[in-house]
């Protein structure tokens, strides 16, 4: 009688693993807000606008043209999926930032409090100051003024 030997196993053929499509459109987070990767400069943040849902594509665009017509040289970034305004020098940290909500664009000054007159929007913080911008009813004078002075004051390091 023969020994028995172990059937020897066949390779298993390597399954082909298909790669993933990557989406052009980022993901929208809760409240439609885009996921961005973090980055400092013009294109996270372009890419942020772009990705912006419907009317508030619209309202990110025009935030970020007066924030850059009243603040020459303005400091861009995108941190946890908002982008972010900083002076020049960026031991000044930052003094603005935005973020998409379901109904609304809420702009964070972080020393909002010493803005004249402080947007209406409060916070536990105490420095910290919300505008709620709407569809249509972005006050961009209003706004302008705020900017100008936000990005005189010291800034938030984060």
């Amino acid at each position: 009688m023969k020994p028995r030997t172990a059937k020897a196993k066949t390779p298993t053929k390597a399954v082909k693993k298909t790669a993933k499509k990557t989406s052009a459109k980022p993901v929208l987070l809760s409240g439609g807000n885009p996921q961005i990767a973090k980055g400092y400069g013009e294109a996270p943040v372009k890419a942020y606008i772009a990705a912006m849902p419907g009317w508030k594509r619209d309202v990110g665009r025009r935030l970020d043209a007066i924030i850059v017509r009243t603040v020459p040289g303005v400091r861009k970034a995108v941190k946890w999926n908002s982008p972010f305004y900083g002076v020049k020098d960026e031991n000044e940290g930052w003094f603005l930032s935005f973020h998409c909500f379901t109904k609304y664009v809420k702009v964070t000054f972080f020393r909002g409090a010493s803005l004249r007159p402080p947007p209406s929007g409060t916070s536990k913080y105490e420095e910290v100051r919300y505008l709620d911008v709407y569809e249509d009813q972005l006050d961009e004078a209003q706004f302008a003024a705020w900017v100008k002075q936000a990005s005189k004051l010291p800034g938030e390091r984060m």
